[in-house]
């Protein structure tokens, strides 16, 4: 846990299944995600897009997704709204956010 402007942050990763999609298709997801990160005070350290796999069971009718996970920082307040607005995406099946331990 570092501080930041007063405010404690935390280290985070948001794991997310986009679509069946081109990979072309798949990195204005990942800039979505990463922009609703920054724009609730949050700061992206890393986006790792895995690629297409296969799913061990269907999600929402799809047998394939795309896995993206991009790690961030930020206060733990925002974690409800980014959670939120990314259950509410159409292009995104799943999504996990975890606190990483130092």
């Amino acid at each position: 846990m570092s501080r930041r402007g007063g405010d404690f942050v935390n280290k985070y990763e948001v794991m997310f299944i986009a679509k069946p999609l081109e990979d072309v298709e798949v990195d204005p997801i990942a800039e979505f995600v990463s922009n609703l990160i920054t724009k609730n005070n949050g700061n992206v350290t890393k986006v790792d897009r895995w690629g297409k796999r296969h799913l061990a069971y269907p999600v929402k009718k799809q047998a394939d997704g795309n896995y993206v996970l991009i790690s961030f920082e930020a206060e733990p307040e925002i974690i409800k709204e980014i959670d939120r607005v990314m259950k509410i995406q159409d292009n995104i099946l799943k999504h996990l956010i975890v606190k990483v331990e130092e």
